[in-house]
């Protein structure tokens, strides 16, 4: 057969010689991967074969083998499963295209420590490669399950491999490592003996569902020993919990979720009565890269009577606890469920209800009882549970009570809602909050000065979704939630020291300045009035109340939903000396030409300093640039 030379890209070759000069300090691993990536090739034949009985595959001994030959040095680990054609050999394993490469090299420079650098392996798919730790030379030869014809592909991790088709394949995959010589003080082992393999499976593999057999060396005169398999293969979930150890469940997460850093938290579940299933659930300690991306695979495993059925089962749990890994083992659905049908299963939606409860409650067992850990949640997780608080009305309530915010009354603790409602002022009716990209940005915003000279507390609210959830969610305990840049506001009955009088007279004093400059901005804005929200800044822009505000409007325009632009309210502080300045002229003069051009630069003032942009900044500029050179 033809044998074909290919060059790997820029980024596999970093990766390789990263695995090759010994970046990890534990070189064990690579058999971790490929004893993993080997069991989930047996998964997925298993599964294709209960989708079609058709399939030319034989299921009937579904195994992992491991093979040494100590004479040739060389590690062999096979296995039976589904396999690769060669357009898939040459995709998945010639470029790394699919493996996030350019994320884990990044991730990389960053970690902090050899152990979090190990955990990188298989969180980002790159297990495969991990064996050029230990081999000078991989081998890999597979066959497809249902077709005739395997491929070869082999390496020595430099700059090139080979793909090459070949006829006398089995079916699945085997990977040959012609293995380095071994070097303890680089972690290097001898991976030809016997105990250190069985240890190692024993280590990191014992949870496997499927047999991993040994091969033993043949002893003179006693001809060729039988396989020995070296892991229990015994379904944890199903076992109690004085029979397991919290290294097992955490190896059984590390296999599931190849996140190789231990879980935040273990969930156990078990419901018995008319539909009866368990669940091993796991809270990971550490979000994943691609958490925010649309091709995140969320969902946990499920099985039907310890059969693995899918990968990824996103009907068990609602998109905002998508972190969540996993395996739920159900007594009564069918083997051959498919996804459309665990969409419409009444079965499937009573556990998706109790688990999405069981999950909360343990995140709010976290807030009483373990400050730390839930610390380390809120932080990887609140963003995306706050999306439960728009889509899952029935949870709302447990949501928002485990859910905490950033808010002025402490530079870095956030605090629950129902902290801030304990500390609010006499008299005070609402929780007030502000949206924005950082905490810094709107905490220097001019519509916090107010509540910042009377020591009102509000939410400082930074994440995407907080623009959509304070709407969903509209109260708490009966406080409305109110946004700091919406409306009008009083805060007489909070502390504020003008009378209703005093505001109507001023009102009256600058009705005409306030009229012409409605009218001179009539394009941007709809309303001019004066502001009892500003102490320091001269103006604000705000939104009516139930409009839109900018970011949530830019937001649907991202989506690819047409929004009508939303003219806003400028407000004037009459106590700041431009604004005075600029009252005084317009009662002073009939020519407004100049004017006109200062309240368009204290309008646009106002648009910076909340973080917009002016509606023509080149016009802006050479504005702002005649008035410095008028000032030379």
């Amino acid at each position: 057969m033809t044998t074909e030379t290919f060059e790997f890209q820029v980024e596999a070759r970093q990766l390789l010689q990263l695995m090759i000069h010994s970046v990890y300090s534990n070189k064990d691993v690579f058999l971790r991967e490929l004893v993993s990536n080997a069991s989930d090739a047996l998964d997925k034949l298993r599964l294709e074969k209960l989708r079609d009985d058709s399939l030319d595959a034989d299921v009937s001994d579904l195994h992992i083998e491991l093979d040494i030959d100590k004479e040739a040095r060389t590690l062999t680990v096979r296995d039976n499963g589904i396999g690769m054609s060669y357009d898939e050999v040459g995709r998945l394993i010639g470029t790394i295209a699919h493996s996030g490469t350019a994320a884990f090299l990044e991730e990389l420079k960053e970690a902090k420590d050899a152990a979090g650098a190990e955990g990188l392996i298989g969180q980002f798919g790159v297990g495969f490669y991990s064996g050029f730790m230990a081999a000078d030379e991989v081998t890999l030869v597979t066959r497809r399950a249902g077709e005739r014809q395997g491929t070869r592909w082999t390496s020595r991790g430099e700059a090139t491999y080979t793909l090459e088709r070949v006829d006398d394949a089995p079916q699945g995959t085997s990977v040959t490592l012609h293995l380095k010589p071994a070097d303890p003080e680089n972690q290097l082992h001898d991976y030809t003996a016997e105990w250190t393999i069985r240890e190692i499976v024993k280590r990191y593999s014992d949870f496997i569902t499927w047999p991993i057999r040994l091969v033993p060396e043949a002893k003179e005169g006693e001809g060729t020993p039988e396989p020995e398999t070296l892991n229990s293969m015994k379904a944890l979930w199903a076992r109690s919990r004085d029979e397991v150890s919290d290294d097992e469940y955490h190896e059984l997460y590390k296999h599931i979720s190849h996140d190789w850093r231990e879980p935040l938290e273990t969930i156990r579940l078990q419901a018995e009565g008319t539909f009866e299933y368990q669940a091993l659930l796991f809270v990971p300690s550490h979000a994943p890269h691609d958490l925010f991306t649309r091709d995140f695979k969320r969902g946990v495993q499920l099985y039907v009577k310890r059969v693995f059925i899918m990968d990824d089962c996103e009907a068990l749990l609602p998109p905002y606890l998508r972190f969540v890994k996993g395996v739920v083992d159900a007594q009564d659905l069918s083997l051959n469920v498919s996804r459309e049908i665990l969409q419409q299963d009444r079965h499937i939606r009573m556990m998706q209800r109790r688990l999405t409860k069981k999950v909360l409650s343990t995140v709010k067992e976290f807030l009483a009882k373990d400050a730390d850990r839930y610390r380390t949640f809120w932080r990887e997780f609140g963003t995306a549970l706050k999306e439960g608080l728009v889509t899952d009305s029935e949870n709302r309530g447990a949501i928002l009570a485990v859910s905490s915010f950033a808010t002025t009354h402490s530079d870095d603790e956030p605090t629950t809602l129902a902290q801030y409602v304990e500390r609010m002022k006499d008299g005070q009716d609402d929780i007030w909050f502000i949206t924005g990209e950082s905490r810094q940005s709107i905490e220097n915003s001019p519509h916090m000065e107010a509540f910042r000279d009377k020591g009102i507390e509000v939410l400082l609210l930074t994440d995407a979704v907080d623009e959509v959830w304070v709407d969903a969610v509209g109260e708490y305990e009966g406080k409305k939630l109110r946004s700091v840049t919406k409306g009008e506001i009083d805060l007489d009955g909070e502390g504020g020291e003008k009378t209703g009088e005093e505001r109507e007279k001023q009102a009256e004093e600058y009705a005409g300045l306030l009229g012409w400059m409605r009218e001179q901005l009539d394009e941007d804005i709809k309303e001019v009035r004066l502001s009892t929200r500003l102490t320091v800044s001269p103006a604000c822009v705000v939104s009516d109340a139930h409009d839109l505000t900018p970011a949530l409007e830019n937001m649907y325009r991202a989506m690819g939903q047409e929004v009508p632009r939303t003219k806003r309210i400028l407000e004037l502080n009459p106590g700041h000396p431009l604004v005075k300045g600029l009252h005084e002229a317009y009662r002073a003069s009939e020519d407004r030409a100049e004017l006109t051009e200062s309240a368009e630069l204290l309008h646009a003032l106002a648009v910076l300093a909340e973080g917009g942009q002016p509606k023509d900044p080149a016009r802006f500029v050479r504005l702002v640039a005649d008035r410095l050179e008028r000032t030379l």
